[in-house]
């Protein structure tokens, strides 16, 4: 009797082990799902809408974008962690829920490792430290000069407490060790126009600066990346000039649920790595001063690990917190 039941046990389990490598053979077999936590046209929903559909030729199936805005990015992040983990829900990861929530907010809903596969890297979108352009400063250590000789004189701005300017600033701070004043603003764009007119001295900014720059209305004194951008190539990284390690950017990558088999993911790394090298998408990219890196699953996941705990410092000196 004991030894019917061990062989049915023993069956039973082979094939669901069987049904399972089938399933994994054959993926895709039906459309996929990739969840924006952000409302659409933001940075986040833009990078799904980069990848999906050239990725849904690649694997022959649909990908249904789906948004699911709120909390900044909390919400649909917390929802998706209840998805099944057989790589038929995908989401677009980013800076915010992934790196910077988890300390800015008590109740997260989710935990930013263990709770994902760190699938592929989209890509890397660095900020530039941008001054107006009748300021006297025109390197970032003229800037430090200037700060370092008014201490508490000169302000920096930002799309309000917590946003991605605000820290990026507080890092800039931090390494050259300057104190400046915090002006914040109700989004990115009053910070830079407040830049533009003057009323604030500087800010560490994403590439939505990149217009005014172009048009003479501000000067972009440094790039904060560990390489230089194609879209501003003259523009020296803060490395080179003798700051190193402010590296602020935001990026953007796919993620799935926890315990989704190796061979889903690998495939969908392969899979995003061949679309991010695509002619038109890297022309996309350059348009947003974009960076792809060509990352295993396993790199994506140090470099997340490494972002959350340089955030942690981050979040800390800068005192930002929000209400859950």
């Amino acid at each position: 009797m004991y030894d019917r039941t061990w062989r049915a046990l023993i069956g039973a389990a082979l094939f669901a082990f069987a049904a399972i490598a089938q399933a994994q053979q054959g993926y895709p077999n039906r459309p996929i799902k990739l969840i924006v936590p952000w409302p659409p046209g933001g940075g986040v929903d833009t990078a799904a809408r980069i990848l999906s559909q050239p990725l849904a030729e690649r694997l022959g199936q649909p990908i249904v974008v789906e948004n699911k805005p709120g909390v900044a990015g909390n919400l649909g992040t917390g929802l998706f962690i209840k998805e099944a983990p057989d790589g038929y829900a995908l989401l677009m990861g980013s800076l915010s829920p992934n790196s910077v929530n988890p300390w800015l907010y008590s109740k997260l809903g989710f935990d930013p490792i263990k709770d994902f596969e760190y699938v592929a890297l989209a890509y890397i979108v660095p900020s530039f430290l941008v001054v107006p352009a009748n300021s006297p400063a025109n390197s970032p250590k003229e800037l430090v000069a200037l700060a370092k000789a008014s201490p508490g004189k000169l302000n920096f701005g930002s799309g309000g407490v917590g946003s991605s300017q605000h820290l990026f600033s507080v890092m800039f701070n931090t390494s050259t060790g300057i104190n400046t004043v915090h002006i914040p603003y109700k989004g990115t764009a009053p910070a830079e126009t407040g830049l533009i007119a003057g009323e604030i001295d500087y800010m560490v900014d994403p590439p939505t600066a990149l217009p005014f720059v172009e048009s003479g209305r501000m000067k972009a004194l440094a790039v904060a990346s560990d390489r230089r951008s194609p879209a501003l190539p003259n523009v020296p990284t803060l490395d080179e000039l003798g700051i190193p390690n402010v590296h602020t950017s935001t990026w953007y990558g796919i993620l799935a649920p926890a315990g989704t088999p190796k061979a889903i993911v690998d495939r969908l790394n392969k899979e995003i790595n061949a679309v991010l090298k695509m002619p038109d998408i890297q022309a996309r990219l350059l348009k947003n001063a974009a960076q792809s890196y060509d990352w295993s699953p396993e790199e994506f996941t140090k470099f997340a690990k490494g972002e959350l705990e340089r955030y942690k410092e981050v979040v800390r000196a800068s005192g930002a917190k929000q209400v859950d």
